[in-house]
């Protein structure tokens, strides 16, 4: 079975996009699903590259792969993302689906449940920096976590672009639209920062005590959202111990330039849904670093294939 990306955005509005990240996580925790590391491979003579994400979840009986190719043309790159789900009980495939609107769909959801987690119980007060389409889904799925008092949103080209502002007042009537980062982060509790930048897009020194500050930067070499210094001076979460640190440009920088450990660590997504780690103390500020992982690929597209099961036996599909 084969969904594109037109199937794949009709059924989504049916899942519980964050209950699954939950689901799966507590399966990790418990050491019913596997997560190796993701890989990089490069194609010949500079054409671009492609990465693999993998994962095994043994509650649901499949595992599989997600490949994410970056192709290198004479105009602007091709980019795509495509998931194979298998069954661990026959070996074969049950599904191939395009896996462009999942990505979004399930970076956005894994930095809601990081905020559900670690964000105070009493946190009305929200920023944003970035306003594209993973910001508007990092919204969705923690619009009803806390009671949002205050929304403040921050992205370069926001302050010419109409129709994106009104875009968002649409899904967020009270949002406060602001001139900078700094000015967007000023006495809020949570940060999302929801860009594809390689360097730092906030002045930590702007955050709150205690400020939750979460990130997903992108792909390139080294990308960081956050100044990596930040980290010794933070109490660090990521979706992934044992494989995080490894990946994310902050923490490979924190690391070989300002001394930090990675076993600093208080705590990963795994850790948190088991109560196997520690929460935040509020005496420092909260940094939680995602990089995406096949495990996530690969519930979200479970999640997607009984919806499918399930509405094709309802004859609705």
């Amino acid at each position: 079975m084969t969904l594109d990306a037109a199937a794949v955005d009709a059924l989504l509005p049916r899942l519980d996009v964050v209950n699954e990240m939950r689901r799966l996580f507590v399966e990790l925790g418990k050491g019913e699903a596997e997560q190796p590391p993701q890989s990089l491979t490069l194609l010949p003579k500079g054409q671009g590259d492609f990465i693999t994400y993998l994962g095994a979840l043994s509650g649901a009986g499949v595992f599989g792969a997600k490949l994410s190719p970056y192709l290198v043309q004479d105009g602007p790159a091709v980019i795509t993302a495509w998931t194979l789900l298998m069954s661990m009980k026959t070996g074969q495939p049950l599904m191939l689906c395009d896996a462009g609107r999942l990505t979004t769909e399930r970076t956005a959801a894994t930095t809601a449940l990081a905020v559900d987690y670690l964000a105070v119980s009493k946190a009305d007060r929200l920023a944003i920096i970035g306003s594209g389409a993973i910001a508007a889904a990092h919204w969705h799925h923690v619009s009803g976590l806390r009671d949002w008092r205050s929304v403040t949103l921050y992205s370069p080209r926001l302050a010419k672009d109409a129709k994106r502002q009104a875009q968002w007042r649409e899904i967020c009537p009270h949002v406060q639209i602001c001139d900078s980062a700094e000015d967007a982060a000023q006495g809020a509790e949570v940060v999302m920062l929801c860009t594809s930048s390689g360097q730092p897009v906030l002045d930590v020194a702007a955050l709150s005590p205690g400020a939750l500050v979460t990130s997903i930067s992108t792909n390139v070499a080294e990308a960081h959202e956050v100044d990596p210094a930040f980290l010794n001076r933070a109490q660090v979460y990521c979706d992934y111990r044992a494989t995080t640190p490894q990946t994310a440009g902050e923490m490979q920088l924190a690391a070989r330039d300002h001394g930090w450990d990675s076993n600093d660590l208080r705590g990963d997504l795994a850790e948190l849904a088991t109560g196997a780690s520690p929460l935040p103390d509020g005496a420092q500020p909260v940094f939680f670093r995602s990089v995406g992982l096949g495990l996530e690929d690969i519930a979200i597209a479970n999640a997607l294939f009984q919806c499918h099961q399930t509405t094709t036996h309802e004859g609705t599909v």
